[in-house]
């Protein structure tokens, strides 16, 4: 891999440009002296988070170095894109550095030892040509995939999961590029236009299984704020709706609530990041076990209850809500939830145990 592509100098590019990073992807932020100054790695308002603005290229006092004096999380500017968007594969905060650097800062000359490059990928109409180009799940790999997870296709909205057969992959920038069945989600935003997708690849031969690779689940395109949509339209009032991170966490949830709206923000961030109805009222939060997912949680519902709405959390009996499905069954299930939704939303929404 060439030291242009490399994850160091995309972070070197990126801090030479240190305050262009941040007022894009940082904008309720503000500059104070040496330093960008702003609530979190979301962007919102505040000021425990501190990037410096300039500084040497490496070592103490870095430019584009930050520090976030809530959490103690730190790093450069690629993770912090990394973060902002929602991207948990070094490949596609790459894609969206190289992106940025091309469309925002057209008359950068290049690096020291870097190629040209192609014209950047515009990842959002991308993401809208591949969920174009991928096909109902029914009667599909996919189908038998969810089934085998306890989900069945019925339920699955073709406007928000779709399949397709030979969905390209690649452990990294210079590897060689193979294809697996793969699930399709659309995000979309609160227009219902298609924004960016989420792909989990398949295993060609084992049943329920992913794909034997190193990143089989990754997203792609414009992802903050925006999440996989089940059961929601943008011409129609939101008084009730649930919000998780999973695609699948949230189908499971779908087998025996399938006409409560729901949203999958894919990622513990842009759980937290989600745009809300404006009609909202209360907000049902599926919780994640682990440290990222209640930290995701917390952040949502404090913003929500900001907004006025009411939120309750929906809380697994064992590791998630497909674990419930698969090994306690659907009545366990809806009897787990009927005692953590308010009386009027289980009758409203609970399938018949």
């Amino acid at each position: 891999m060439s030291s242009a592509n490399s994850a160091s100098e995309l972070a070197r590019r990126l801090a030479h440009h240190a305050e262009a990073v941040c007022r894009h992807y940082l904008r309720a932020g503000h500059k104070e002296g040496r330093y960008w100054l702003v609530g979190d790695t979301l962007g919102t308002p505040g000021r425990s988070l501190y990037v410096r603005l300039s500084g040497p290229d490496y070592g103490k006092g870095a430019a584009g170095k930050w520090t976030d004096g809530a959490t103690g999380e730190h790093g450069d500017l690629l993770d912090l894109i990394a973060l902002n968007r929602g991207l948990t594969d070094i490949r596609d905060a790459k894609d969206e550095a190289r992106a940025f650097l091309s469309l925002s800062l057209p008359e950068l000359p290049p690096l020291p030892g870097s190629r040209s490059s192609s014209k950047p990928r515009n990842t959002s109409e991308a993401a809208r040509r591949l969920f174009a180009m991928a096909r109902p799940i029914a009667g599909t790999w996919a189908d038998m995939y969810l089934l085998h997870r306890g989900i069945a296709s019925a339920i699955v909205d073709d406007r928000a999961v779709r399949f397709h057969p030979h969905c390209y992959y690649r452990d990294h920038d210079d590897a060689p590029t193979r294809t697996f069945p793969a699930l399709i989600a659309a995000v979309t935003d609160d227009h219902g236009r298609i924004t960016g997708v989420h792909r989990s690849w398949l295993h060609p031969h084992d049943i329920g299984e992913k794909a034997p690779v190193t990143s089989p689940r990754r997203a792609m395109g414009d992802l903050l704020g925006n999440g996989v949509r089940f059961g929601m339209r943008s011409d129609e009032s939101t008084p009730v709706m649930a919000a998780g991170e999973g695609v699948e966490t949230m189908m499971s949830l779908r087998m025996v609530m399938p006409r409560m709206p729901m949203i999958a923000g894919l990622s513990a961030n842009h759980l937290a990041a989600i745009q809300l109805p404006p009609s909202l009222g209360r907000l049902y939060v599926a919780v994640d076990a682990d440290p990222a997912g209640r930290s995701g949680m917390e952040r949502l519902s404090r913003r929500a209850r900001q907004l006025g709405i009411e939120v309750l959390t929906l809380s697994p009996r064992l590791g998630d809500f497909n674990e419930d499905l698969r090994r306690l069954g659907s009545p366990s299930l809806t009897a787990d939830l009927g005692s953590q939704l308010v009386p009027q939303d289980g009758a409203r929404f609970l399938l018949a145990a």
